[in-house]
């Protein structure tokens, strides 16, 4: 560390310390001090008045979310905004010859007032609120120190904070460079990546999994540039990360040996097409769609509005039964069964006339039905029809056939039959009875 430097940096503040404290016993500051806060508050009246009138205004207003969210948010900004006007307009009066008093304080606040102003407008592109406070807070800090003329002085002791390793120098001005470097180029990343993504989406040329790859590749891509920049605009060596980021490799290989094969499990989902978003699934007895293909993750959405986040790696280890792979169409089957003193004849017809009765049932291929089996008590008949909607449900199809037969069963008279047991009692002949033993007689001499 630079003592010498350090020492002129605190001499810096002192002096700029002692400043301030002699200046408040003087009457003019007090009098710039009443008229910053008056006009502070006179900012908060007039925003307590026009702020709700401008949010009802957007209310009839068909604009984007997103340009009214920021109205909105530039809205709340009114306070400062009057309080500025009324600080410039006073500080005029500061002007006249001889000048009642001092605008330094006026101007000051006038400054500062306007770097928040101009801050918190610009920084209306990030939708986070945390990432905007901090943002807001730090951009208006740096400038704060501008106006008032110290920041190369705070710059200098930070700097001077640090410690040498090898021919690299961490120091507080350096950690700080490096983090918010980091912090803005990776949102930056993120939201181009985001911008992107939708330019992707809207591409009628790219199938559904060839744009979820093309997207998730894209936001990994920008997002590694911009840790690599940031870091090295830092300052920092990458050559010195290499035994780190080798030590953080092996533990990514033991410890999240379950996180990287699931991402690299769905970036294969991703190209060999046998998932896609929108595709019907059964895995492992849960039914439903696709609804979204994530990194680690994949979301699927049944028939009662459930989601089932089923790991990546599940879909390349386990059996999956797509529905919908390569064609939608799909198969449906019912099993029943008739009595035999019905003509199987008719009953085929039958049963592929009722089939054909639902309004989601295809026409071509037609419903068809086989006698299967002479059982026990009934003749055995598999009727099978097509779908192409099956993430309308199966089930109720399935259900509406049966109903569909069962209506024309009890039109034509056809019994279905049910297993008969003839259960025979046998009476067995009463035990005889042992007789009864005999005392034994004593014989008496």
């Amino acid at each position: 560390m630079n003592l010498g430097k350090i020492d002129a940096t605190f001499e810096r503040f002192n002096d700029i310390t002692s400043t301030v404290y002699e200046s408040l016993f003087v009457p003019d500051t007090w009098i710039q001090v009443a008229i910053v806060l008056s006009a502070l508050l006179v900012g908060f009246v007039v925003r307590r008045w026009v702020h709700p009138k401008i949010m009802r205004s957007l209310d009839h207003i068909d604009w984007p979310q997103r340009v009214e969210t920021a109205i909105a948010r530039v809205a709340d900004l009114i306070m400062q905004v009057i309080a500025v006007v009324i600080l410039v307009m006073v500080s005029q009066v500061s002007l006249m010859d001889p000048p009642p008093f001092s605008s330094s304080i006026l101007l000051l606040g006038s400054n500062l007032l306007v770097a928040w102003i101009v801050i918190s407008a610009l920084v209306q592109i990030i939708n986070n609120p945390a990432a905007r406070r901090t943002v807001t807070l730090v951009g208006w800090a740096i400038a704060a120190l501008a106006i008032m003329g110290v920041l190369d002085e705070t710059s200098a002791a930070l700097d001077d904070f640090g410690i040498n390793l090898g021919d690299f120098r961490m120091s507080a001005l350096t950690l700080i460079k490096g983090v918010l470097s980091l912090f803005i180029l990776v949102y930056l990343a993120a939201f181009i990546a985001s911008v992107l993504e939708r330019k992707v989406q809207k591409a009628r040329s790219i199938s559904p999994s060839s744009k979820v790859l093309i997207g998730k590749v894209l936001r990994i891509v920008l997002v590694t540039f911009a840790i690599l920049i940031g870091i090295t605009t830092a300052g920092v060596d990458l050559s010195l990360l290499a035994v780190l980021s080798g030590a953080i490799g092996l533990g990514i290989g033991f410890g999240l040996q379950k996180v990287v094969s699931n991402l690299f499990s769905g970036m294969l989902l991703l190209m060999d097409r046998s998932i896609k978003p929108g595709d019907i699934i059964e895995v492992e007895g849960t039914f439903g769609w696709v609804d979204y293909m994530g990194a680690r993750y994949t979301s699927i959405v049944t028939r009662d509005n459930k989601s089932f986040l089923i790991p990546n790696e599940d879909f390349i280890t386990q059996k999956v039964v797509n529905w919908s792979h390569g064609n939608t169409l799909i198969r449906v089957e019912v099993c029943f069964g008739v009595d035999y003193a019905h003509n199987p004849h008719e009953i085929k017809a039958m049963a592929e006339k009722a089939a054909s009765l639902p309004e989601r049932i295809c026409k071509d291929p037609a419903p068809v039905c086989h006698l299967a089996n002479f059982g026990d008590s009934s003749m055995d008949f598999k009727l099978r029809f097509w779908i192409k909607d099956a993430e309308k449900g199966v089930t109720n199809m399935r259900g509406a056939v049966m109903l569909a037969l069962w209506d024309a069963f009890q039109e034509n008279g056809i019994n279905i039959p049910f297993p008969r047991r003839d259960v025979t009692i046998l009476e067995t002949k009463e035990a005889v009875k042992p007789a009864p033993k005999k005392k034994a007689q004593t014989v008496e001499d």
